[in-house]
């Protein structure tokens, strides 16, 4: 899994850039990739609506969703399953109905 930076840093990373500073500087200097660096940018420059793309909140909104959609879909096998077992267990043998 990638790193994860404070917001803060992240900032501070992109006024160095804004600044002047060269990208592969800031990137040797602080020790992190210049690559991500670029992302960065590129996501706060969508941000600010400066390029088309999904925003930072919502792209938070959907990782959220994505997995509450995965949370749900493991209860739902679950349940599932639950239902077989309950199935397998209250049904009468032979398949036909006892008669009254």
């Amino acid at each position: 899994m990638p790193r994860s930076y404070p917001p803060e840093f992240r900032r501070k990373v992109l006024d160095l850039v804004a600044s002047g500073r060269k990208v592969a500087e800031v990137a040797r200097l602080l020790g992190i990739s210049d690559q991500t660096i670029y992302v960065w940018r590129r996501q706060h420059l969508i941000d600010t609506g400066q390029l088309p793309g999904t925003n930072s909140s919502d792209l938070s909104e959907l990782a959220a969703a994505r997995k509450r959609i995965t949370e749900l879909e493991a209860e739902l096998a679950v349940h599932r399953r639950a239902a077989e077992l309950l199935g397998e267990v209250t049904s009468p043998k032979g398949g036909s109905k006892p008669s009254t």
